[in-house]
């Protein structure tokens, strides 16, 4: 796609990297049981789905602390969806290796989320 017609949060690595976790999370809850893609299933897509969201609505911001906090609601939604595919896991719809298999990617999420709001709060406090 030609650079000067992309949004800006699609040039963000954070963006790059929760779009393919969000890929992979709804790829791996195909697994559940048919009753639980409607419950839990629909309820991992939602928290999934806010983290490229929030981190796609706060590049949109004029505000610093507005950007901000749509980085810290993207976070939130980056640890509930790891939470509630821990869940999964307990009610075997998942296996520890699934689980094992994303963390890293997880992990690299919420290290560049960090590493966005710390850059964000450098500007707020400049």
């Amino acid at each position: 796609m030609d650079q000067e017609r992309q949004f800006a949060f699609e040039r963000l690595d954070v963006y790059k990297h929760a779009r393919i976790l969000v890929r992979d999370i709804y790829r791996l809850q195909n697994k559940f049981p048919a009753e639980e893609r409607f419950a839990l299933g629909s309820q991992i897509r939602r928290s999934a789905i806010s983290i490229t969201s929030n981190i796609a609505e706060g590049t949109g911001r004029n505000s610093i602390k507005e950007k901000i906090h749509f980085v810290e609601i993207a976070f939130g939604s980056l640890t509930e969806a790891f939470c509630q595919l821990q869940t999964a896991q307990d009610l075997d719809y998942v296996t520890e290796d699934d689980i094992r298999e994303l963390r890293p990617k997880f992990n690299r999420v919420a290290a560049l989320l960090s590493l966005l709001k710390r850059s964000l709060d450098s500007r707020l406090n400049d």
